[in-house]
C-alpha cells in the first residue's frame, strides 16, 4: 500500500496490483489446450492475458473524495464517492469481483488489487449502505 499525506481518511491510496485471477486463468487454460479444447482454452488464456496487462497497467488510487482509475500518469476514470449508492466485494474467501452503484450507472470490476486495502479504503471512505 502506497499512501501520501498524514491521515488515513485524506491520503491517497494507491492499492498494489494483484496477479491471482490472471495466474488462475492462464493456468486453467493450459489443460483445456491439452484435452482438445482449443476455443475455450483460447478464451480463457486471452482473458488472463488481457486481465493481467490490466493489473500490470491499471492502479486504483483512493483519493480524500474519489477513487480514481489511473494509467501510468493519466487519469482515466474519476468516481467521487458521493454519488455513491453502495458496494459489495464478491466472494470474500477469495475476492474475485468489487461492484459499486453510483447515482446513474452500476460498476463491477474484477479484484486485479490488494482486496485487503481495497476493504480497508472503502469502509474509511464510503461506508456500505445495506
Amino acid at each position: 500500500m502506497t499512501t501520501t499525506e498524514t491521515s488515513n481518511s485524506t491520503s491517497t491510496v494507491e492499492l498494489k496490483p494483484s496477479y491471482n485471477i490472471p495466474v488462475v486463468l492462464i493456468i486453467a487454460s493450459i489443460p483445456l489446450l491439452l484435452i482438445k479444447q482449443p476455443v475455450a482454452g483460447g478464451i480463457i488464456g486471452l482473458l488472463g492475458l488481457f486481465l493481467m496487462y490490466q493489473a500490470v497497467t491499471l492502479r486504483l488510487q483512493f483519493t480524500a473524495t474519489d477513487l480514481d482509475i489511473v494509467k501510468g500518469d493519466k487519469l482515466l476514470r474519476r468516481f467521487p464517492y458521493a454519488e455513491w449508492q453502495n458496494w459489495r466485494i464478491f466472494w470474500k474467501l477469495v475476492p474475485i469481483l468489487f461492484y459499486f452503484k453510483e447515482i446513474k450507472s452500476i460498476h463491477f470490476l474484477p479484484i486485479l488489487f490488494d482486496p485487503n486495502t481495497l476493504q480497508v479504503c472503502l469502509e474509511e471512505r464510503c461506508p456500505k449502505i445495506d
